[in-house]
């Protein structure tokens, strides 16, 4: 069946509204036969409420007391008698005798003379250079024959001198101790060997030197 039609239907409509007339007929008749007044009394009669205690525990029991402590029962003292120490005689030392000293004669003593300071000793000297009889001079150059000795046609010389090395090998001086003839070569040896590079040990010496010169070498 269609919703719509049912909802359109009147004998639904009039079962519903005499459903509400019938409900409304029964208060009414409620009200009017007095059963609607013990209804209200009941109503109004006073509520009674009662309080309802809480109820108490007893008491947990106490606790149990505590056992007596033992009693500890000492031995008996026994006494023991007094011994008294034996007696020890401390036998008595002899008399001392009496000690007579020699009396000391104490000579006079001499005033010791005090002697004065030494003096400081001198500085050492300084130690020489020790002199050799020879060098070696790996790139020594040999000196050039002078023009004064062509010139005055000296045909050969000699010269002796006497160099100082120092610890790196270069020579430091030169002292010209023997020249043939005199004084002649004496500027071209000095010269030569100041620029000398002679064998270095790590001291300072001195060694003979010894040049000669031939005019036919020239």
């Amino acid at each position: 069946m269609d919703y719509a039609r049912r909802q359109r239907d009147p004998t639904r409509h009039a079962i519903g509204i005499g459903f509400v007339i019938l409900v409304h007929a029964i208060v009414i008749w409620a009200l009017l036969s007095g059963l609607g007044n013990s209804v209200i009394k009941v109503i109004q009669k006073p509520l009674t409420a009662k309080i309802i205690q809480e109820i108490k525990l007893p008491p947990p029991p106490p606790p149990p007391p505590p056992p007596p402590p033992k009693r500890v029962v000492e031995p008996p003292k026994v006494e023991q008698p007094y011994v008294p120490p034996p007696e020890i005689q401390v036998p008595t030392p002899p008399p001392a005798q009496p000690v007579i000293a020699a009396p000391v004669t104490v000579a006079p003593t001499a005033p010791v003379a005090i002697a004065p300071p030494a003096p400081p000793a001198p500085p050492a000297p300084p130690a020489k250079p020790a002199i050799r009889q020879g060098v070696s001079c790996p790139n020594a150059e040999k000196p050039s024959y002078p023009r004064e000795a062509i010139r005055a046609q000296i045909a050969k010389g000699h010269v002796r001198a006497l160099v100082t090395v120092d610890p790196k090998g270069n020579v430091t001086n030169v002292d010209i101790l023997e020249s043939q003839p005199p004084r002649v070569f004496d500027r071209a040896v000095r010269d030569t060997l100041t620029g000398w590079k002679c064998s270095a040990d790590g001291t300072t010496y001195k060694a003979y030197v010894d040049i000669n010169f031939t005019l036919n070498d020239e």
